[in-house]
């Protein structure tokens, strides 16, 4: 800050050494003043030049230190009080501004709340439509008919169901219930619900689960595990899907690993990157670039580290890693 300060006073020091200069030029010129009176009066003028930018560093740069090291948000009870009538132009002019920012933040706030609500409104009434349906194609005979049709409607539910949870993320903290939860069961009932699309892609599960038990929240880790094996399903054919839990150094870990197309090398860095789709199958569009960019999200949410391993045409493994239970999460799940 001190540099800051002589910085912005520069001009003002220089015409002060100009006039102090100008002083020993003419004791020098003109005989009847005495040089050494004239070098006494620099020095003491000097000296009070000092002090005077002393006080004037100590008075000038409160403010703007403060300012400097008070958080950028828009709490508006950090912003410091102006001394001067220019800190006080800025004070005005930020506080103005500031303001304006937190009017028009909780105004966005209240269009999103509001095209939330109406979002999972919509995706509620949906629902009653989907179930019928589900209920028409469980009474057709024709097995091949009624596969496809399942197919299709297990698709239209998967998306709703990605769009629900996509629009839930940003208040996930307001929804997360921590507790021991039973892996072989939830697993179970999400690969039933994909049972029609492994049947007519000729893919089966292989499961090995060690550890019986995580400490998660039960509906989002759901989530994880569908789109984690949605993904696995649609790349694989006609192949096994091992699903796998182990217990080391006190972390529960689930691998989920199929025997399908892989994933690029070149890609492994972007593939939880929001819209990223892949470079080798650029042209499939049934892929949306939103699944994995969901896990990863709602992932760090529940603290849960995840890898992924992968060999283009050979498959790919992805690892999910639970935090070691302490203190904090014990309290959490009672």
């Amino acid at each position: 800050m001190i540099r800051k300060f002589l910085a912005e006073r520069i001009s003002w020091i220089l015409l002060i050494v100009i006039l102090q200069l100008l002083a020993l030029f003419i004791a020098f010129v003109d005989q009847t003043v005495p040089l050494s009176s004239m070098l006494y009066y620099i020095l003491l003028s000097g000296l009070l030049v000092i002090l005077f930018l002393f006080i004037r560093y100590r008075k000038e740069t409160r403010f703007y230190t403060e300012l400097e090291e008070r958080d950028n948000d828009l709490d508006l009870t950090t912003f410091p009080e102006a001394d001067s009538p220019f800190e006080a132009v800025i004070e005005t002019n930020v506080r103005d501004q500031m303001e304006r920012l937190m009017q028009e933040a909780s105004r966005n706030q209240s269009l999103l709340e509001q095209e939330k609500d109406e979002l999972l409104s919509w995706i509620h009434e949906v629902k009653t439509p989907m179930t019928a349906m589900r209920l028409i194609i469980d009474r057709i005979d024709d097995f091949k008919l009624k596969s496809q049709l399942t197919f299709e409607w297990m698709r239209i539910h998967l998306l709703l169901d990605q769009q629900l949870h996509q629009k839930r993320i940003p208040f996930i903290e307001n929804d997360l219930y921590i507790e021991q939860v039973e892996l072989e069961p939830l697993l179970f009932i999400e690969i039933k619900s994909l049972r029609s699309w492994c049947m007519q892609k000729g893919i089966g599960f292989d499961i090995d689960l060690q550890a019986e038990t995580v400490l998660t929240d039960a509906k989002w880790f759901a989530f994880i595990c569908r789109q984690l094996m949605t993904n696995a399903i649609k790349y694989s054919e006609k192949s096994e899907i091992t699903i796998a839990s182990t217990e080391e150094a006190g972390r529960v870990k689930l691998t989920i690993q199929d025997e399908g197309r892989g994933i690029d090398p070149r890609d492994l860095p972007r593939i939880f990157e929001k819209g990223f789709t892949s470079t080798t199958e650029h042209q499939d569009q049934a892929a949306t670039g939103m699944g994995l960019y969901l896990t990863d999200r709602i992932r760090k949410a529940l603290k849960i580290d995840i890898d992924v391993e992968s060999e283009l045409g050979k498959g790919t493994t992805f690892t999910l890693s639970f935090p070691k239970p302490n203190e904090f999460t014990k309290l959490g799940s009672m």
